[in-house]
């Protein structure tokens, strides 16, 4: 049997409130998610001067990103590739040194999702001295890096195109569009099979272009002036015979850009380039049915780590996080709607001379100092007898005992003397012989009584 508080001696005896104790968890579970994230998504700082789409030197593409948003994309930037299959346009930036079959995988795995822009790398770059003061990310040109992709495009070669007396004089379109490149004396240019030029240089060199795939992509046909493959109806030709191969209307243009000017800051600072690299941005997405671009900073040296949040809800996490968000609701459910107020739980040392004298003893015990406590144990047993037998207090214990002894003979013969048990009693210095003495001294008080 227990007792119980009022409802309201309870509510004043909790430390917290129900409110409070919420809020705790709400903020708890609040920072353990906010954690998942950080570990997900923090990594190294994307303007690190690097040739990506966060890259604001002069060999990175940030102003492509901004012009892009400004234009009506919906820009994104991605540090894992699993966000490369989102559909839209996707700019892949890759290093020179980068796995060509990792790049090859990811624009396979495209050609029915969305058009793919593949820009090489040519400069070399590095941060301005620190004496400089200028913006975080801004970069000065070193050198070159051209592409080393084995496994990727192997049938196409890139090729730097300089020496003493060369210029490429600008770049042109075929609808007779042209501009300025920011070093038209280090040019790189692109030759290969199944290539459909979009942009060149004065001399013909091949600046950008598009694989011919057996694709239909009106829009780069039109930026490239070439005709456009006709799809016939019935799947004849114009003389009623079956076409044996007609073009892929789900397949997705890849886009190579060989001189990296025509879309980095470098060579945006021009307006007519900058015209041209939406247009081919346009041109790109215009099969694709979406107005997003992605930016891809994975290859660029950019990876995140996944997402641990973002793992718990996948599988085969999905079903253990479904478990414990249940099993979690439903302890914090019980918790919050019992039954009843709780019970008041006893004292830790319950009230008591009983209590009191068990918790004395058993200290002593465990003290090892039981034989320090037979003296004073017997001299007040002799107190008590001494006031009940009506003896002279005071007296000497001698005196005492003898007197004890002697009634305690007439009314019981047979029993020990008191004097004998006194004398156990103070020779005792085990545990167990001075509770023995004492249980036999209890025996006899009670003969006395």
């Amino acid at each position: 049997m227990s007792a119980v508080t009022s409802p309201s001696s309870l509510a004043s005896g909790q430390p917290f409130a129900r409110g409070a104790v919420l809020a705790l968890l709400v903020v708890g579970a609040g920072l353990f998610i906010g954690l998942l994230w950080f570990l997900g998504h923090v990594g190294p700082p994307a303007n690190n001067g690097g040739g990506h789409g966060a890259g604001r030197g002069l060999n990175g593409y940030a102003a492509l990103a901004a012009m892009a948003e400004a234009d009506g994309f919906t820009v994104a930037r991605t540090r894992t590739q699993a966000a490369m299959e989102q559909p839209g346009v996707l700019v892949l930036t890759p290093l020179p040194d980068t796995d060509g079959k990792t790049i090859a995988s990811i624009v396979d795995k495209r050609r029915h999702i969305g058009p793919t822009v593949v820009i090489a790398p040519k400069w070399q770059a590095g941060p301005l001295e620190k004496k400089l003061d200028k913006p975080r990310g801004w970069t000065r040109l070193t050198g070159f890096a051209l592409p080393n992709w084995p496994g990727f495009a192997d049938d196409v070669r890139v090729t730097l195109n300089q020496g003493k007396g060369y210029r490429a004089h600008g770049w042109r379109t075929a609808d007779g569009r042209h501009g300025p490149l920011p070093d038209d004396e280090k040019v790189v240019s692109g030759t290969g099979q199944a290539l459909v030029p979009l942009v060149t240089t004065g001399d013909g060199q091949v600046l950008a272009a598009y694989r011919d795939d057996n694709g239909r992509y009106p829009a780069l046909d039109a930026l490239a002036d070439v005709e456009t493959p006709t799809v016939l109806a019935a799947g004849d030709d114009d003389d009623g015979e079956a076409l044996a191969d007609g073009p892929d209307m789900e397949r997705q243009p890849l886009v190579l850009v060989f001189e990296p000017d025509l879309f980095d800051n470098y060579g945006l600072a021009n307006r007519q380039t900058a015209v041209l690299a939406l247009d081919v941005l346009r041109a790109a997405s215009a099969n694709a049915g979406s107005q997003q671009v992605t930016f891809d900073l994975s290859l660029a040296g950019l990876g995140g780590r996944p997402n641990l949040l973002t793992l718990a809800f996948e599988p085969p996490f999905l079903a253990a996080t479904v478990g414990l968000i249940l099993a979690l609701l439903a302890v914090g459910w019980r918790a919050f709607c019992r039954f009843g107020p709780p019970r008041v739980g006893l004292a830790a040392i319950p009230p008591g001379k009983t209590t009191l004298v068990v918790n004395s003893a058993g200290l002593i015990r465990r003290a090892g100092r039981l034989h320090l406590v037979s003296g004073p144990y017997a001299d007040a047993l002799r107190e008590r007898l001494a006031t009940r037998l009506g003896l002279r207090r005071g007296a000497p214990a001698e005196q005492t005992d003898a007197l004890i002894d002697a009634h305690l003979a007439r009314v019981n013969p047979d029993s020990m003397p008191f004097s004998h048990a006194i004398a156990q009693l103070a020779a005792a210095r085990r545990p167990h012989d001075a509770v023995r003495a004492a249980a036999a001294l209890h025996a006899l008080e009670k003969d006395l009584a």
